[in-house]
């Protein structure tokens, strides 16, 4: 290969676009840098960028192929879902609301900025709140 003409398949860009795992922790990573950096700016008049990591969690993918979701829901007051699964496991954010989360035996609460990692097994999610709750789910399954 001739360095002063480098092959476009070889370029970081290129190699980062191709792995679906590597674009979904970019979109995960920009969705909640925006969600922080909007929540910081509306409290903070000095300019500058706050990155902070709201939840780091090794991923052990069972396929090469992985099909990224970034999916939003909304839970009307007082809304429990019925028992179900979701394709894949992924970090769930918080943006309005509180909700009971029971996953594999546990009961956990999360309430507006929290972020909680969701297994894929059997749960239900429950607005525990008087107000319409929002749930982000990142979602990363096997392609079919």
């Amino acid at each position: 290969m001739n360095p002063q003409n480098p092959d476009p398949k070889d370029s970081l860009l290129n190699k980062f676009i191709r792995s679906p795992a590597r674009f979904f922790i970019a979109v995960v990573l920009i969705l909640i840098l925006f969600f922080v950096v909007e929540a910081v700016s509306a409290d903070d008049p000095k300019p500058g960028l706050i990155r902070t990591t709201l939840m780091e969690n090794p991923v052990e993918l069972s396929s090469k192929s992985v099909n990224a979701k970034v999916i939003r829901v909304t839970f009307p007051p007082a809304f429990k879902t019925p028992w179900h699964t979701h394709e894949g496991p992924g970090p769930r954010y918080v943006v309005k609301g509180k909700l009971k989360v029971t996953e594999d035996g546990k009961v956990n609460t999360y309430s507006i900025g929290e972020v909680f990692w969701e297994s894929g097994k059997l749960m239900a999610v429950e607005n525990v709140a008087t107000e319409t709750a929002e749930l982000i789910i990142f979602e990363l399954a096997p392609t079919r």
